[in-house]
């Protein structure tokens, strides 16, 4: 028998809400009309329909990983999460 090696686990989901309420408003200022596709879903995977539509989200790194991958066309707010 191997012994294998496991990764090391993050804090738990309910840790995670504990420590932190951060969330992230989110706002389309700039029209993605004529951009690739997938940057026109991945605004749409965001809740962004149209111009200065914005969405309240969970500060996650793949929400935040979206954001970078549209940050030519949205606006950024940390808010505190209702």
């Amino acid at each position: 028998m191997t012994d294998v090696a496991t990764k090391p686990k993050g804090p738990s989901r309910r840790a995670r809400k504990a420590a932190g309420g951060r969330a992230i408003k989110v706002t389309l200022v700039r029209s993605l009309i004529g951009s690739p596709r997938d940057q026109r879903e991945t605004a749409k995977g965001l809740g962004l329909r149209k111009l200065r539509s914005h969405a309240v989200l969970e500060d996650t790194p793949a929400v935040r990983g979206m954001v970078r991958k549209i940050a030519h066309a949205v606006e950024v707010e940390t808010v505190e999460k209702p």
